[in-house]
């Protein structure tokens, strides 16, 4: 392209940037320095000011015509920079706008995603393992600076606001117990039982025989070696296997943080076998992120780098799928902003070791990461994200007809881990 054409070129694109920054931002005080050097302030000038840089023509373009994929990658790159603040604030006040339609340039991408949704998470098993592989088998020690003592890397739940995270993730596994309703000896699927902390409080606190599921590596050698490492392997097994490979029949079933990654399509499948694992008296219990509107689409940034083959469903989408199976549904919560707090708690632990994370992989990697986590605490705090958790039974009066036994369950559990007293683990460990 002649260089003065390029130029006119170039010049057209930050003008029509600029508009559409102009009519988006609109709270906030949020400068951007394009690419040609040109400095714009955008917002009414409320909180913290913030700066941004575009060090390319090509990066500012993208943005430009597929903002949900290119802020991320121009982030990673380099190519976009945060002079004032950080990537959360500036995402933070992205999140916060009010809303307006995307110009017309940038709906096709969005249009083509959901067409393809269902082509995109088509997770048959090969498929499901390679996702799982993507993510949860990184080096190990990546997810120990970060996570809870624990390694639970799901939403915890904070009773108050001075819990810390080690606290609020012991919370969540004693809320879920509760539900549950637990006695001495029985049986419990976790499907999807990530480094098996979950399965490990079930069988100490619970006495139950817990079979934790998994198709990560990583997590399955993991979980295998904490249960040996505290004598519980009879009560606490743990098998590399889908889900829909799985036999047998049990009096509960809890699954925390997997259902993302099961895929629209297979949704009856997932409930059905559910239905046929569980016993007539039997209950299982769903945690799973979900969205607070509409039906949607995965984010492209995180389906490409973060979870391939993942998808956040609209409850609409879950409760056919459960009526289908003829499971009955006794209890649905949603915890708006627990997960928020949770990634706040990870976004601080991951950059307070971020040198140590630049020694296992890279800049562009710990670039990625940070984008990774503040977007998705910025999507819980001001987003459509929010976490269900679906009890749920095959017959009716199996579960108390009032809540008041989840206090009272959760008051007994506290007790029994008196006698439990946590590992100890250092960051890194």
């Amino acid at each position: 392209m002649p260089e003065g054409l390029e130029s006119c070129v170039e010049a057209t694109v930050e003008r029509a940037f600029v508009a559409f920054l102009r009519r988006y931002i609109r709270l906030g005080s949020f400068k951007v320095t394009t690419a040609a050097g040109n400095a714009y302030t955008f917002g009414d000038g409320s909180g913290p000011p913030l700066a941004v840089r575009f060090t390319t023509a090509s990066a500012q373009r993208a943005v430009l015509l597929d903002p949900e994929l290119k802020l991320g990658e121009a982030y990673m790159d380099g190519t976009f920079v945060v002079e004032r603040g950080s990537i959360a604030e500036v995402l933070a006040i992205l999140f916060r706008q009010e809303w307006n339609p995307a110009p017309r340039w940038a709906r096709p991408p969005g249009v083509a995603r959901y067409l393809l949704r269902r082509l995109q998470q088509f997770n048959l098993r090969f498929r499901a393992r390679r996702n799982v592989a993507h993510h949860y088998d990184l080096d190990g020690r990546l997810y120990s600076l970060f996570l809870d003592g624990d390694r639970q890397y799901s939403c915890a739940y904070f009773e108050s606001a001075e819990a810390s995270l080690d606290d609020a993730q012991l919370a969540k596994k004693r809320h879920l117990a509760a539900k549950l309703m637990l006695e001495s000896g029985a049986t419990v699927l976790d499907i999807g039982c990530g480094w098996g902390g979950l399965a490990l409080y079930l069988a100490e606190i619970c006495r139950a025989r817990v079979t934790g599921i998994t198709l990560s590596e990583e997590q399955y050698r993991c979980a295998q070696n904490r249960a040996a490492e505290r004598g519980r392997t009879r009560d606490a097994t743990f098998r590399l296997i889908d889900y829909r490979d799985v036999d047998g029949n049990f009096d509960r079933i809890v699954s925390v943080g997997m259902f993302e990654h099961v895929g629209v399509g297979f949704y009856n499948a997932f409930f059905d076998k559910c239905a046929h694992l569980l016993k007539e008296d039997g209950v299982a219990l769903l945690h799973f992120i979900g969205r607070k509107s509409c039906p949607g689409i995965t984010n492209p940034w995180l389906a490409k780098y973060i979870f391939p083959g993942g998808y956040i469903p609209a409850l609409s989408e879950v409760l056919p799928a459960i009526e289908r199976a003829r499971l009955i549904v006794t209890d649905i919560e949603v915890l708006q902003l627990h997960y928020a707090e949770t990634l706040k708690a990870w976004r601080e632990r991951f950059l307070a070791h971020r040198e140590e994370v630049v020694r296992l992989y890279d800049q562009r990697f710990v670039r990625m990461w940070e984008f990774y986590l503040a977007s998705s605490e910025m999507a819980f705090r001001d987003g459509d994200m929010v976490v269900f958790q679906i009890q749920m039974t095959k017959r009716k009066g199996v579960t108390p007809a009032t809540r008041d036994y989840l206090a009272r369950e959760e008051t007994r559990l506290r007790g029994l881990e008196a006698g439990h007293p946590p590992p100890l683990r250092l960051a890194g460990e």
